[in-house]
């Protein structure tokens, strides 16, 4: 045989299997493609050149489209060993037949090296190309999202072409090899059934189907008990896991168990549609419960993702404004000190006699003192300190205001006597604090008790926490104090909370203005300035600090978007994959049912009704994933600081009706490739 039949054939047989393998090459551009733009952004020196007052804004950038490229990279190595798998099993009849017509396995494993090269020079050239075409309007969707100004001129990253290329074309020679160690190991014969080979009826495996309820209830469960963001982190995974999990083992096992039950129901199996439809999926189980599970665990993400960062990102506005109330933000932490007490009096003024020497007008201004720390609440309703106390069943950040502090911040005018307060967070009526030594357990101030006025219904002070939020209305200043003492006396000097006092100040100026005297302000020396003693300061500005949220959520929101999509696409191939494998294992079953009197309109039917519930299960289940998790996402969403549940619901649903009407498209357009080859 001459060498140069074998690229000629490799080229055809591509040709001839192009409704395989364009869709395969298609998606191996996008991801390729997907990644180079990643890895462009990281190392785009324009990235580095943000507008002033954006000093972290690079950062973000990098932080995220590195996680990005590990998550793409890791999700193609999945995603392309799965389409080659199928690939494998439509072409075993070819390859087969070509071994029965005297090519010998050397000369296939020739064939099956050069496709792999063709395959992988055009997915990759084409995907580097398309990433570089793409890359700039890619930076300007990011830069839009991050709020930043966008920067100028057209780059090339070599190092992403390389990094990209070398990584790319690794996965496509492990593909390649996978593939010559099965044709190796294969006789002619499995070949030429290999495309043919259904799959048995599946047993109904008890201890599988029990497994499948026990862990999807357990990742139900746990999702709807998180009651915090620390809780949120420490168990999300675990939830995913059991999930995933249960999730496969309901289409595997579940599933079979349902179908087996249908089919024991006379009266509903012994109809047209269901007969066939039933059977015909039993038949398959096994393969379709792969298929199937994957499709919604997919949905599942993409969902997660876009409709988490979305809501992050339509928060974002709020959280400024709650956060950074005001133009300008000088924050103290100080410790009681009689030799030498901290006077905020004297703070103020050195403040205020610098912004009025730099120019700018002082139009409002406000301040308050509060303090925090951490309890625990045990199960018989009394707070501790010692959070590892026996019996503590939750932990709550403790933030305490006094009565003018609340009014100030709210307008409402309160009176508190001494052990009065109104409290938000929890729904006892008396709160009962006890000040124990955290490691020892030991009492070391007297127990405090305070009457419960009033619950209110949304904290007056936004502290956000990745725990609970406890939230104190006390009668005043001495009140406070004595908390303080307390805390102190039970944790000591290096292990307690400081008094905070905070100013905020309007200003007459714009935000790159304000950020200019914050930073100057630091030039000078500030360790001396006659008002007492004092831990730590700090001067933020509210256009820097909405920068900055506004980089982070719009890093994510880019980064669930460009994922969302890449997964999203993986989605629709598995799908459409799935239903060409389908529509050529129903075909000579069909026409053997109408052989045997079924009328064409019946098969239709029959094909339809089995196609739209094999299609629709997966969003089904992935919807109902999304409803057990939404609680969860929430609580992860407050350690970005979001607390707006109306929003995340309007986002995860707007999101879900989305996808719905997404997949809907995606079914119409895979659904008539199945049709043709059916009915062919």
């Amino acid at each position: 045989m001459r060498k140069s039949l074998y690229p000629r054939l490799a080229a055809q047989s591509i040709r001839n299997n192009r409704r395989f393998f364009v869709p395969y090459i298609l998606s191996l551009m996008g991801n390729v493609a997907a990644f180079y733009i990643m890895s462009a952004l990281v190392s785009d020196p324009g990235v580095q050149d943000m507008t002033p007052g954006h000093s972290n804004g690079y950062y973000y950038v990098q932080m995220m489209m590195s996680m990005g490229m590990f998550i793409a990279f890791a999700f193609s190595i999945i995603f392309v060993f799965y389409i080659n798998g199928f690939l494998m099993k439509q072409r075993k009849r070819e390859l087969g037949l070509y071994n029965i017509l005297g090519m010998g396995k050397n000369h296939i494993a020739a064939l099956m090296l050069l496709e792999g090269l063709y395959v992988g020079v055009i997915g990759i050239v084409g995907g580097l190309a398309v990433g570089m075409l793409l890359h700039k309007l890619v930076t300007l969707l990011l830069y839009r999202a991050l709020d930043f100004a966008v920067p100028l001129g057209f780059y090339i990253s070599w190092s992403g072409l390389a990094e990209t290329a070398i990584l790319f074309a690794g996965l496509i020679a492990a593909t390649v090899l996978v593939n010559l160690v099965k044709v190796q190991v294969s006789r002619p014969i499995e070949l030429l059934r290999g495309g043919s080979v259904g799959e048995r009826e599946p047993k109904t495996r008890w201890l599988l189907t029990l497994l499948g309820i026990v862990t999807l209830g357990g990742g139900y469960y746990i999702a709807v008990r998180t009651s915090s963001g620390v809780e949120a982190i420490a168990l999300y995974f675990v939830a995913v896991f059991l999930v995933i999990i249960g999730t496969y083992c309901l289409f595997t096992a579940v599933s079979v168990f349902i179908l087996k039950a249908l089919r024991r129901n006379k009266k509903f199996y012994y109809r047209t549609g269901p007969f066939i439809s039933v059977s015909g999926m039993l038949y398959r189980m096994k393969q379709n419960a792969v298929g199937l599970a994957n499709i919604c665990i997919l949905c599942t993400m993409v969902m997660v993702m876009i409709s988490g960062t979305l809501s992050l990102w339509l928060g974002t506005e709020d959280i400024s404004q709650r956060l950074y109330p005001s133009d300008l933000q000088i924050r103290v932490r100080y410790f009681l000190d009689e030799e030498d007490p901290f006077n905020a009096s004297v703070m103020l003024a050195d403040a205020e006699s610098y912004i009025n020497s730099e120019g700018v007008a002082i139009t409002g201004e406000r301040t308050m003192t509060t303090i925090k720390f951490g309890v625990g609440l045990d199960d018989a309703g009394v707070f501790h300190t010692n959070t590892r106390a026996e019996g503590i069943v939750s932990s709550y950040s403790l933030d305490v205001l006094t009565a003018a502090v609340y009014t100030d911040l709210t307008g409402e005018t309160v009176s508190l006597q001494p052990d009065e307060v109104m409290v938000y967070g929890t729904d006892l009526t008396t709160l009962e604090f006890r000040w124990d030594d955290r490691d020892t357990g030991e009492e070391n101030y007297p127990a405090t008790t305070f009457q419960v006025v009033g619950h209110l219904q949304e904290s007056p002070w936004f502290s956000p926490q990745i725990s609970n939020q406890l939230c104190l209305v006390v009668a005043d200043e001495s009140v406070l104090t004595e908390l303080y003492q307390a805390q102190l006396a039970a944790y000591g000097e290096k292990n307690a909370s400081f008094l905070e006092w905070y100013a905020y100040l309007d200003l007459d100026c714009s935000d790159e203005e304000c950020q200019r005297l914050t930073e100057d302000y630091w030039e000078g020396d500030k360790t001396d300035y006659g008002a007492g003693r004092w831990e730590y300061m700090s001067w933020n500005s509210s256009g820097q600090g909405r920068s900055e949220l506004y980089g982070l959520a719009g890093g994510f929101l880019f980064l669930g978007l460009f994922l969302g999509f890449i997964f999203l696409m993986a989605t629709v191939l598995i799908i459409y994959y799935k239903q060409i494998s389908e529509g050529y294992e129903d075909k000579r079953r069909f026409e053997i049912m109408q052989k045997v009197g079924l009328s064409r309109e019946e098969v239709r039917t029959a094909i339809r009704s089995q196609v739209l519930m094999v299609f629709f299960l997966p969003i089904v289940v992935a919807a109902i994933h999304i409803a057990f998790d939404f609680n969860m996402v929430e609580k992860l969403l407050t350690l970005f600081y979001l607390h707006d549940t109306t929003l995340t619901a309007l986002c995860t649903l707007g999101t879900l009706l989305v996808f719905f009407l997404v997949y809907g498209v995606v079914y119409l357009l895979t659904a008539r490739t199945y049709y043709k080859i059916v009915e062919r």
